[in-house]
């Protein structure tokens, strides 16, 4: 070959081996054959994909004057058959231009375009996001962020909708984490001071963190200030034993004092079981009250605003997201006092101005209120803003403004009324609209039976068997009285002794019962 020592031989894509070729039998020259041949395979392919659109242009792009171009013959060999294979007839001239060896311009030459590309990428990207109109937007406004700016885990986003029970007051999950930190604070903070130990923040910290497993800083203890002012006395204090190597007794600790009623009789005050309880419960409605607030700056933002009475609030808003809400700010704890050590030349200057002459510490004084730039420090707001009431969307164009006034004063009166609904009145609701349903499967139990009347025992067990969902036969006699106090001419209940006797009117058409128990209880919702 050309370019290559004596020992190899010239392939279309690299070298092989000369010693590999010349095995000396037949089976040597057989594997030769199979490995040259898929290796010009491979590189007709290679430039079938990338030959012709990806060519540099420019000064860098020609190959070097010194390099030299062998095609090797059985490339030649290989472009006839695929030529004969039905293949294009510019891959054959493309592999007459294989160089025998890579140089530097052309590694250059690569790397330029390669560049080239991945810039063109990007400006194609960019106008593609550009065109599509942002809609990422939307999607990026309900997520939460965390204090270091990541986005907070969806079982924290989204802890208020996977809540069981009934639907209430539900606390958002950082509200329910600082209400058990405080119920682990008290707890240590208790147990410390009845046996008249000083309270520390370091031992506090320590039994906080080994009883939740998370960690408690001296910013939680803020906000347990903010949110219960009037739990603890914080102070600063020299000469508290610690027991620990990392603290001296002359530094300075926070301790903790729980502020506690003095009852008569008993000459000092410990902070007993009923005491902690008084206190959860007492945290546990302050941070109500709070959530309350952002839930009424919410209902004012609204279109149309909507009031609500605290007294008569049981459940939050809809579209009211819970967990949302902005965080406690914390409350300034006592800080140990500055001792002024001269350390540094810096402070020893310091120390030097009262050494000045008035005149000019006049002077110096005058300069520096002359660059001094006035700033007023600006209190973060409590409540959300309320946003501007947006316009309407391209969909209900030409709708008429009073039709939508309506529309959303009716929206609003019924998420009004679902606010403000007893417990009760939400089960009543729902086993309204279990009557349609258990209607029908009371009809087909009397149908079957081929009986003017059953027990009572016999009729819920009948439908419990039938129904789709489980019930208890307590609960579907419940059904049972509620569907004859509504509808007495249909179903009624008949005391004898010691049962009670169901009476269905089979005569009476199902499908007007339906839809008479169906009214009911869309005119019960309403309420």
């Amino acid at each position: 070959g050309g370019g290559a020592g004596p020992g190899h031989v010239h392939l279309v894509g690299g070298v092989l081996p000369e010693d590999f070729r010349d095995g000396g039998d037949a089976e040597s020259d057989q594997c030769w054959k199979r490995a040259r041949g898929l290796v010009n395979t491979r590189v007709l392919w290679f430039h079938h994909l990338w030959g012709p659109s990806h060519q540099v242009s420019g000064p860098s792009s020609p190959a070097a004057p010194g390099s030299t171009e062998h095609p090797s013959p059985q490339s030649k060999k290989t472009k006839k058959a695929a030529g004969s294979a039905g293949g294009r007839p510019c891959l054959a001239a493309q592999e007459n231009k294989v160089p025998s060896k890579v140089t530097p311009s052309e590694l250059k030459s690569c790397l330029q375009r390669a560049q080239e590309l991945g810039a063109r990428v990007q400006e194609l990207k960019a106008s593609a996001q550009k065109d599509a109109g942002e809609p990422s937007a939307p999607e990026d406004e309900g997520r939460l962020e965390g204090p270091c700016g990541k986005q907070m885990p969806a079982y924290q986003r989204f802890h208020a909708l996977a809540q069981p029970g009934p639907p209430g007051l539900v606390l958002p999950y950082k509200y329910q984490v600082l209400a058990e930190m405080f119920r682990s604070m008290d707890t240590i903070v208790g147990m410390l001071y009845n046996r008249s130990e000083t309270v520390t923040f370091a031992k506090v910290k320590q039994g906080v963190q080994d009883m939740m497993r998370k960690r408690f800083e001296e910013r939680n203890v803020g906000q347990i200030k903010t949110v219960y002012p009037g739990s603890y006395h914080f102070r600063q204090e020299r000469f508290v034993p610690t027991f620990k190597d990392g603290i001296k007794r002359s530094d300075y600790q926070l301790t903790i004092e729980p502020l506690l009623d003095h009852q008569a009789g008993s000459a000092v005050p410990q902070l007993t079981a009923s005491c902690l309880l008084q206190r959860r419960q007492v945290f546990s409605q302050n941070l109500v009250a709070r959530v309350r607030e952002h839930h009424r700056a919410f209902l004012a933002s609204l279109n149309p605003p909507m009031e609500v009475q605290e007294d008569q609030l049981t459940r939050w808003h809809p579209r009211f997201n819970v967990d949302g809400v902005p965080d406690i700010e914390p409350a300034e704890l006592p800080q140990p006092p500055a001792v002024e050590k001269l350390t540094t030349a810096q402070e020893v200057l310091a120390r030097a101005r009262s050494l000045m002459s008035p005149r000019m510490e006049k002077a110096l004084s005058d300069l520096a209120q002359r660059t001094a730039e006035p700033s007023s420090p600006r209190s973060p707001s409590l409540a959300q803003p309320a946003t501007p009431p947006a316009a309407p969307p391209s969909a209900l164009k030409g709708v008429s403004q009073a039709l939508l006034e309506r529309i959303r004063a009716k929206e609003a009166q019924k998420q009004l009324a679902q606010m403000t609904r007893r417990p009760e009145q939400e089960q009543r609701l729902q086993r309204l609209e279990r009557l349609p349903e258990l209607a029908r499967v009371l009809r087909s139990v009397f149908v079957s039976e081929r009986k003017p009347a059953l027990t009572m025992e016999v009729a819920c067990a009948r439908m419990v068997g039938s129904y789709r969902a489980a019930m208890s036969p307590g609960e579907m006699e419940k059904h049972l009285q509620l569907l004859s106090e509504l509808l007495p001419d249909w179903l009624s209940l008949h005391h004898i002794r010691t049962d009670t006797y169901v009476k269905l009117d089979k005569a009476a058409d199902l499908a007007g019962v339906m839809e008479q128990l169906a009214r009911l209880a869309r005119a019960e919702e309403t309420l």
